[in-house]
């Protein structure tokens, strides 16, 4: 039997050819994307303002191609975590609920190559990039997908790494012909890709969140292997010939270590690096996982160092850790538990 390709998370412009291919009339693309994204059809027959044979003929090569969530988890305060089956393995995703605003942070790859030496998802390796259509089913296939009002690009994996299908889904979630989302309301977290990171600046207007962890490049070096590659100045660089100063916010990311990156000494850094550049600084509690050596800076240092920054004329705040109790936290999305499973059959 053939296997059919997803019209779910083509754009506009692909599904264009599809009904091109397919001898439907090129309107049929609007129509085929108002039902794949404001109606959320699961079936192509459901598309009822095409035509009958049209339907049958597209239903010859194609489905629409979402998936369910195979498995949900509930934290005590309210987080939830769901597992998704993707085309070579599988993906976690985090619903945040937190009184009006609902989070969604999605994942774009099925584990990552930075290997970032605190994170759950870096030591299971990289194993698949997913498709456009495989993050936005993370939004349109969970019970939540009416109340959301932000998505985060903060999941397994790296964006940037695969910057082709990011793009497409960024298109998808904020043209009238798809969701229809403000730009505001899409926020995309990295390590710094260089090579890629004007694409996504030039590209599109969503936030940034850039994964800094310390300022010190020989010490970011020995967390983040990709410091040697993509060296967080020359991120900082880039970041500076773009305006800050409007709605579209530019954050660090900073998740703390006792004695890595929580000193006096520290905060001298990060002023020398982001100095005269608008931006927030966002301190991360370090979610502990199995194996690690690591330990992370009490609440009190962590207080003290927000202090310290925002004497320097920063914007920095602490995170509030959420979903812990699942696994669901900054840093612990993993699912090497499942690939292990498989491994074993």
């Amino acid at each position: 039997m053939s296997i059919k390709s997803a019209l779910f998370g083509l754009t506009l412009s692909q599904l264009a050819d599809v009904a091109a291919q397919n001898g439907l009339p090129r309107f049929a693309a609007k129509q085929m994307a108002d039902w794949l994204y404001a109606k959320n059809v699961s079936t192509i027959d459901e598309m009822s303002n095409l035509s009958k044979s049209g339907r049958a003929k597209l239903a010859e090569s194609y489905e629409v191609g979402r998936r369910d969530p195979l498995e949900v988890a509930t934290s005590t305060d309210g987080t939830k975590k769901y597992l998704f089956a993707a085309s070579k393995g599988f993906i976690e995703t985090a619903y945040i609920p937190d009184a009006d605003r609902h989070t969604l942070c999605v994942s774009s790859q099925v584990g990552c190559k930075m290997n970032c030496q605190f994170c759950m998802t870096g030591k299971q390796g990289f194993q698949a990039s997913l498709t456009a259509g495989e993050i936005l089913n993370q939004l349109a296939s969970i019970d939540e997908r009416e109340q959301m009002t932000n998505m985060v690009f903060m999941g397994m994996g790296e964006p940037l790494d695969n910057i082709d299908e990011v793009l497409r889904a960024i298109e998808i979630l904020t043209s009238p012909w798809g969701y229809g989302w403000s730009p505001r309301r899409i926020t995309l977290s990295t390590i710094g890709v260089t090579s890629q990171l004007k694409r996504v600046l030039d590209n599109t207007e969503v936030h940034m969140a850039i994964s800094m962890h310390n300022a010190n490049a020989s010490e970011r070096e020995e967390m983040m292997p990709v410091q040697k590659a993509f060296p967080i100045a020359k991120t900082v660089e880039i970041l500076r010939g773009y305006d800050w100063t409007g709605q579209r916010r530019l954050t660090f990311e900073y998740t703390m270590f006792n004695g890595w990156n929580d000193t006096p000494r520290h905060v001298d850094e990060i002023t020398r690096l982001l100095a005269g550049l608008n931006c927030r600084i966002n301190l991360i509690h370090f979610n502990s996982f199995p194996n690690s050596t690591l330990k992370g800076s009490s609440q009190q240092t962590m207080e003290r160092f927000r202090d310290m920054l925002n004497r320097r004329g920063f914007v920095a705040t602490i995170r509030r850790s959420r979903g812990q109790d699942i696994q669901a936290a900054c840093g612990l999305l993993s699912t090497q538990k499942q690939l292990d499973n498989i491994q074993r059959l």
